[in-house]
């Protein structure tokens, strides 16, 4: 373990160029081994969680590579052609490429076991394996859904039409991915807009994705099987996940003025930097424009002085679920009381992380109920005392959101373990630094 502090500081100022996408890279590598020649990949995340994408990606018959200049190039074997491996695939702690991936393994003839990390080995894959299993997929689950678990695809895959009974942009993505091998449209319906990743880059790679609006916030994503992905280039923007670290922390130390460049703007992506303007802070999205079928914008942000507390909007969940432990932090420093419902989602991530916050905010000294899927936060207009050890169990976000609270807190806030943040913002340290920050190893 790796305890790590943060210690209030001044103004934060500075240009930070934050790590790719993380869900986009996930499926850069995924996509382009699905393609027959090159793809080439600039700007991809080179953390834990991706970097066990392409080793996986390789396990089932993909080159992947990255090259002197920086990009990383795929070669991929062709929808239908993944190969069998010949040892597990290794997912460490990531929730995403194992679902995607187990939904992709499941459109083949093929088998393969997933394991994890003792975090990712906790979580539940029920909500993807029923699917898969209508489409004809072997599942063999520990406890009947968690990792260690070994699928394997049916000779003939079914195209099936799926109602999502709860909004996972996963579950849709790993149905859609074992429905490009399927014969026959295979449908995806949602109750309530999700990330809509694997829609966009599939078109970008050529698929025919059919997205029909079947009114009142409901839709049906449909696509063939049998298509051809045609290989090509993405340019993966930046994570608006990881830039929300750095954006928050500026905006909580008065005086403040950063620049976070080419930063994913999708209305599926962007809702926590809506929901921080909606508490009174000062964000501007400069250079709007679309890369590799995403929205992207350059934001500024500046320290204006406190924010407000507000009901965050619950329609509003599902486009910034990731984001809700670093506004917990917001609205702990905020005046008046922040309220966040529909969260139950929080409590299947790496950890239970409406828990996690709860446990973290009261031991800061904030005033708050936690209730099975809400919280609400009162928030006197100024930062709590801090002075707590958080315990973090593996979890990157309640890492970072912490300690970004530390940074203005009276005294120093500790995590127990900053080890996991590696998985998604590898120099998230050393970037907050830069801007300002005083964020190190205990005693430094």
């Amino acid at each position: 373990m790796t305890a790590i502090q943060s210690k209030n500081c001044g103004r934060l100022e500075g240009l930070a160029r934050i790590p790719g996408d993380k869900s986009i890279s996930h499926r850069a590598l995924m996509f382009g081994a699905l393609t027959v020649g090159e793809t080439m990949i600039s700007g991809l995340l080179e953390g834990e969680d991706v970097l066990h994408t392409a080793e996986a990606m390789r396990k089932l018959g993909a080159k992947i590579e990255k090259s002197s200049d920086g990009l990383w190039r795929t070669y991929g074997v062709g929808v239908g052609g993944l190969q069998q491996p010949d040892s597990a695939l290794e997912m460490g702690n990531s929730g995403t490429s194992t679902r995607l991936l187990i939904g992709l393994v499941g459109g083949h003839n093929i088998s393969a076991t997933f394991t994890g990390d003792a975090s990712l080995s906790k979580r539940p894959m029920k909500r993807v394996i029923t699917p898969l299993e209508m489409m004809g997929a072997t599942v063999d689950a520990t406890d009947g859904d968690k990792l260690p678990l070994t699928v394997t695809g049916p000779e003939d895959v079914l195209a099936i039409e799926y109602e999502l009974p709860v909004a996972s942009a996963q579950v849709k993505s790993a149905v859609l991915l074992a429905g490009l091998n399927a014969r026959g449209t295979t449908t995806v319906i949602e109750s309530k807009p999700t990330r809509d990743h694997t829609e966009k880059m599939l078109q970008h790679f050529g698929v025919e994705v059919d997205v029909e609006d079947l009114g009142g916030g409901k839709s049906a994503i449909s696509l063939k099987g049998y298509q051809s992905l045609h290989p090509g280039a993405v340019d993966v923007p930046s994570d608006p996940s990881s830039a929300a670290f750095p954006a928050v922390a500026a905006i909580l130390l008065e005086g403040s003025e950063i620049a976070l460049p080419n930063i994913a703007m999708s209305d599926r992506r962007n809702g926590i930097y809506l929901t921080l303007k909606e508490m009174g802070a000062d964000i501007e999205f400069r250079n709007r424009r679309v890369q590799a079928g995403e929205d992207v914008a350059d934001l500024v942000i500046r320290g204006t002085g406190p924010l407000k507390g507000i009901d965050v909007d619950p329609a509003r969940v599902p486009s910034m679920i990731d984001e809700f432990p670093v506004l917990a932090m917001a609205a702990a420093c905020a005046k008046g009381t922040t309220t966040m419902t529909g969260l139950e989602e929080l409590r299947v991530k790496e950890s239970d992380r409406l828990l996690m916050v709860a446990n973290g905010l009261k031991a800061c000294g904030v005033d708050l109920e936690m209730g099975e899927d809400s919280l609400t936060i009162h928030g006197n207009g100024k930062p709590p005392k801090g002075g707590a050890l958080i315990e973090t169990a593996l979890d990157h976000r309640i890492a970072m959101s912490f300690l970004v609270l530390g940074t203005v807190t009276p005294e120093f806030i500790t995590v127990d373990d900053g080890a996991p943040i590696m998985t998604s913002f590898p120099n998230f340290v050393p970037l907050m630094n830069e801007l300002g920050c005083h964020i190190g190893a205990v005693n430094d």
